[in-house]
């Protein structure tokens, strides 16, 4: 059997994928909140998350994906949604993905930044509009305007993300935190991911509903 190399234009990209393309770990984090609690596998009450464990077995509600799984098994009895948030964006299940989008020549190899080749996968992934708009636009895509502050609130606050970096560089000179800030990522942004409307960006308006939920 011969084996041929699959190129980025060639892989129909998951859901995880565009959203890391469209925001970072941050995105990804937000895209599994928000996809288990519709899905009603999670609740989120206030500051806690909570694994819902259902009378008829835990494969009421499957979860298909590393990184859904890395959040129900980080709260299985409630946890803080910060401490969830942590450990999740840094997890391996995050940091695979992003393995995986720099193999493919979507990210960059040093700073992760987003390639000619990231930028058209994000605006293909956006003209075929077959994912939940909160994939692409963040928590602002949401119906559920509770539950989008709630999970806006997970994010790196404002000012810190520098901080972090100008730490992170005073110990260790070839540090880079910088996630795409090239492509208009900013770690100080409101939600720690892109601030651009352009392809490849992040705009603040409101894309269509995503997910389920009311106000």
């Amino acid at each position: 059997m011969i084996w041929r190399h699959v190129s980025a234009a060639e892989r129909r990209l998951d859901a995880y994928e565009v959203a890391y393309l469209a925001g970072g770990p941050q995105r990804v984090l937000e895209t599994a909140l928000f996809a288990l609690r519709d899905r009603g596998a999670v609740t989120v009450v206030g500051p806690r998350v909570r694994a819902v464990e259902d009378a008829d077995g835990p494969d009421e509600h499957p979860s298909e994906h590393p990184v859904e799984r890395a959040v129900l098994a980080s709260c299985p009895r409630g946890r803080s949604l910060t401490v969830v948030a942590k450990a999740v964006r840094g997890g391996p299940e995050v940091a695979e993905i992003e393995r995986g989008l720099v193999s493919l020549g979507l990210l960059t190899r040093a700073r992760h930044r987003l390639t000619p080749a990231g930028r058209s996968q994000l605006k293909a992934a956006r003209e075929e509009a077959t994912l939940p708009a909160y994939v692409l636009d963040g928590p602002a895509a949401h119906r559920d305007r509770r539950l989008r502050r709630i999970v806006a609130g997970t994010a790196i606050p404002a000012g810190l993300g520098r901080s972090l970096i100008r730490m992170g560089r005073a110990a260790d000179p070839d540090y880079d935190y910088d996630y795409g800030s090239e492509d208009g990522h900013d770690p100080d942004s409101a939600s720690g991911t892109h601030s651009s409307s352009e392809p490849g960006g992040f705009s603040c308006g409101s894309g269509g509903g995503g997910g389920g939920g009311s106000d």
